[in-house]
């Protein structure tokens, strides 16, 4: 079953979609942009801070979501100027360990929306939930019923020889 989720701190999206989907195995994210943010035309024409301001959204996006940067498996980044790609890089790299960074395509892209520089989309693995602790009392049923399937010369009840 498909969650679709908007972050509270954000406009509500203005196109027919939502910041955040999850699918049960995979957290996919809308493109961000530093004007997408509260204050964030103070950051435009800066690359490195327009990448530093959205990729900081995006972490506490994934937290949202139930995830972290190091979930992420794939990253789409567009720029105005591909020249810029070097800047961008370096403030890109710092939210990353080393070497596991995401796969990721970066494009050149002329007009990104609010005149923004740098737009940056993501997809993280969504973590499994951790089971709930077993009581004692489970584990002592699940090993009374795992000792009579175990060992013994028949097969186990329902099954063909």
């Amino acid at each position: 079953m498909h969650r679709f989720l908007n972050d509270p701190t954000l406009a509500v999206p203005v196109f027919p979609g939502s910041h955040i989907v999850m699918d049960g195995h995979y957290i996919f994210f809308s493109g961000l942009t530093a004007t997408d943010i509260q204050g964030g035309e103070a950051v435009l024409g800066d690359i490195a801070e327009e990448t530093r301001w959205v990729m900081r959204r995006l972490s506490r996006m994934l937290e949202y979501a139930g995830a972290s940067l190091a979930d992420v498996v794939r990253v789409d980044v567009h720029l105005t100027n591909l020249d810029t790609i070097h800047t961008m890089d370096a403030a890109y790299a710092e939210f990353f360990e080393p070497p596991g960074y995401p796969a990721r395509t970066c494009t050149e892209s002329p007009r990104l929306s609010g005149g923004s520089n740098v737009e940056i989309t993501l997809v993280a693995r969504q973590p499994a939930v951790e089971p709930e602790p077993r009581t004692q009392a489970q584990a002592d049923a699940k090993e009374d019923t795992g000792s009579q399937s175990e060992g013994g010369d028949s097969p186990p009840e329902g099954t063909r020889t």
